[in-house]
C-alpha cells in the first residue's frame, strides 16, 4: 500500500476547510442553539425548584393556619363549656333560691293560718266559756248538773271541730 502524498495533503486541506465553514455556519448555530436549549432546561429546573419552595412554604403556612384554627376552635369549645357549667350553675342556684323563697313563703302562710285558728279557738272557747258560765248562772246547778253541762259542752265544741 503506498500513500500519495499529495493527495492526502489535498484532503487535509480539504476537510480543514470544510471543518472551517462546518465552524462558521453550522457549528456555532448548532452550538448556541445547544446553548440556548441548555439555559433554557436550566431556568425550567431554577423555576421548578422556586415552584417547590413555594409550595413547601405555603404548606408550611396552611399547616401553621390550620394548627391556628384548631387552637381556636378548641378555646371556643372550652369558653363555651366554661360558660354552659357557668350557666348551669346560675341555674341551679336560681332553683335553689326559689325553692327556699317558696318554702319561706309556705312556712309564713302556715304559721300565719295557725296564728288565725288559734285566735279563732281562742275566740270560740272564749265564747263557749262565756256560754257555760252563764248557764251556770242561770241555773243553780249542783256539782252533778255541772259536770254534764260542761261534758254537753265538750260534745258541742267537738262537733264545731
Amino acid at each position: 500500500m503506498v500513500i500519495d502524498w499529495s493527495t492526502f495533503v489535498i484532503q487535509i486541506i480539504a476537510f480543514l476547510i470544510l471543518y472551517l465553514l462546518l465552524s462558521k455556519y453550522a457549528f456555532k448555530p448548532l452550538f448556541g442553539i445547544m446553548e440556548a436549549r441548555k439555559q433554557h432546561i436550566q431556568e425550567q429546573l431554577d423555576n421548578a425548584a422556586k415552584s417547590r419552595d413555594e409550595a413547601a412554604k405555603l404548606l408550611n403556612e396552611q399547616t401553621a393556619a390550620l394548627q391556628a384554627t384548631k387552637q381556636e376552635a378548641y378555646g371556643i369549645l372550652e369558653q363555651a363549656r366554661v360558660s354552659s357549667e357557668k350557666t348551669a350553675e346560675e341555674i341551679v342556684r336560681q332553683a335553689k333560691a326559689e325553692a327556699t323563697r317558696l318554702k319561706d313563703e309556705a312556712v309564713s302562710e302556715i304559721d300565719s293560718e295557725k296564728n288565725k285558728a288559734i285566735a279563732s279557738l281562742r275566740t270560740e272557747v272564749a265564747g263557749l266559756s262565756v256560754s257555760i258560765a252563764s248557764k251556770i248562772i242561770e241555773k243553780n246547778v249542783d256539782a252533778k248538773e255541772q259536770e254534764q253541762l260542761v261534758e254537753k259542752t265538750l260534745k258541742d265544741l267537738g262537733g264545731k271541730l
